[in-house]
């Protein structure tokens, strides 16, 4: 006798225990012989590609070309943005021998591309006729990270790095608004997860930007995690540099620069906002496997002609269907699509195809629907829409039930140990929110825009200029 597959940590015992066994279980991810690097199985791979189609359209409507950039970059080209090089130091990894030679001026592995692609903008820009240019690339990076986790932080991950140049400041602050805009909305669209959005304090920016912007997430343990960003950076790069411009008043001029990411910890994201006891439940527009059809008795000849018209008619809807065929037991087929998280699943057997219904069983909320078969191809459209939409409802209650407003450092420290943002006034001074994370290790995730001030700093008691929300985060 067959037996299903083997049960899973429970996230209220051990959350960190249930997201790993969810990754190796559910076949997203191995561990490498390489610390700190994994391998991507295709199952994991694939929700990144959902992603990279995503978004590769989005960047390509808005006027973007997709490039690549060299993987490492030259020490003294490195070196050019101070602010840039002081905050990346500590993770950079650097080759030093070529062959069997010492390399002169050594080579760090991308943590990053800014140097690279300013450094080209420097070559094919000299007027205002060659801006905007507004670049992206798909590839990875490596930062040398002390603890990881797959998918949250990695010595490697995957992402996309937008780099753009623009004649103005304002034209350049639009982007950065922009791409965080598409961002938000690939949350709301895709990922079925609302994000918490708003500006960076100065201590958290990204090195060597004049404004970060962040798309922050709750996962369902009540721990924040920074699912983007996008950077402004002015001409601070652009002088470094050297890229200048010729502007229509014949003016030479400094181009102004922005840059903005993703990455797979998109991933990590979809796992700890979604999944359940069971493993992954993945959101219907970025699931590899939208619809699986399990066929009960499937020796019978009905059977086997049925699941394959099903399978047909699915297909040419354009969603993404498996028709497992295996020769595994019905039963250990529902607990595998289960780990899996795929959206729907097609319980077709002899007794269906007599009274001519489908069972179709909902990943996310464990029930079953009973469909016409003749009214296949509608029902199955409007269950993939619903099934994002209660997802997406299910996440946003998850974080506005966790938002608490916060009066008093104690009020804070409760919220984040418990999890969940605690929503602060803040001074803005630094002093005040290196205090809170050297007494909770929660750290200022955002301040979100259209937020209205008001009261004190409960840390200091000065007048407050901004409301922040501090968590504790991956």
């Amino acid at each position: 006798m067959e037996i299903k597959n083997e049960k899973i940590t429970s996230r209220d015992v051990d959350f960190a225990k249930w997201y790993t066994d969810v990754c190796k279980k559910a076949e997203l991810m191995d561990y490498s012989s390489t610390k700190g690097f994994i391998i991507y199985r295709p199952y994991g791979y694939a929700i990144w590609e959902e992603i990279q189609h995503y978004l590769d359209k989005k960047f390509k409507e808005t006027g973007h070309e997709n490039v690549y950039m060299p993987l490492v970059i030259p020490e003294s080209l490195f070196n050019k943005e101070k602010a840039h090089v002081s905050g990346f130091a500590p993770e950079t990894l650097i080759a030093t021998i070529g062959g069997k030679e010492e390399i002169q001026d050594k080579l760090i592995i991308r943590p990053t591309s800014e140097c690279v692609f300013t450094d080209f903008y420097s070559r094919i820009i000299s007027s205002y006729r060659d801006l905007p240019k507004l670049y992206n690339q798909w590839c990875s990076v490596v930062r040398w990270e002390k603890t990881t986790r797959p998918f949250l932080r990695g010595s490697e991950f995957l992402w996309q790095e937008g780099h753009t140049m623009h004649a103005t400041e304002e034209e350049a602050i639009k982007e950065t608004l922009g791409m965080l805009e598409i961002y938000n909305n690939t949350g709301k669209e895709l990922l079925a997860i609302p994000f918490s959005v708003g500006q960076k304090s100065e201590k958290e920016k990204f090195a060597g930007a004049k404004a970060t912007y962040a798309i922050e997430a709750l996962m369902h343990d009540g721990k924040a995690l920074q699912c983007g960003t996008t950077h402004y950076f002015g001409q601070g790069f652009s002088e470094a540099f050297g890229v200048k411009f010729a502007d229509k008043d014949n003016k030479i001029k400094y181009p102004y620069q922005t840059s903005w990411g993703v990455s797979t910890r998109l991933i990590g994201a979809i796992i700890m906002v979604h999944g359940d006891d069971n493993g992954l439940v993945l959101p219907p527009y970025v699931a590899p496997i939208q619809v699986v059809i399990v066929p009960i008795q499937d020796q019978k000849e009905e059977v086997q002609k049925k699941v394959k018209e099903y399978y047909d008619r699915l297909i040419k809807l354009g969603l993404r269907v498996k028709l497992d065929s295996s020769k595994r037991t019905p039963g250990w087929k529902f607990a595998e699509w289960e780990m899996k998280g795929v959206p729907l699943r097609l319980e077709v057997g002899p007794r269906d195809i007599e009274a001519k219904k489908i069972t179709v069983a909902k990943r996310n909320d464990n029930t079953k629907v009973v469909i016409e078969e003749t009214n296949l191809e509608k029902e199955i459209s409007s269950l993939i829409k619903k099934v994002h939409e209660e997802m997406y409802q299910k996440a946003l209650e998850h974080l506005n039930k966790n938002i608490t407003p916060v009066s008093s450092v104690d009020e804070l420290t409760k919220v984040v140990n418990k999890g969940g943002y605690a929503k602060m006034m803040w001074c803005e001074d630094e002093i005040c929110e290196t205090k809170i994370k050297e007494l909770t290790t929660a750290t200022l995730r955002c301040l979100p825009f259209n937020e209205k001030a008001t009261g004190v700093c409960p840390v200091c008691g000065k007048k407050a200029s901004k409301v922040a929300l501090f968590a504790k985060a991956y």
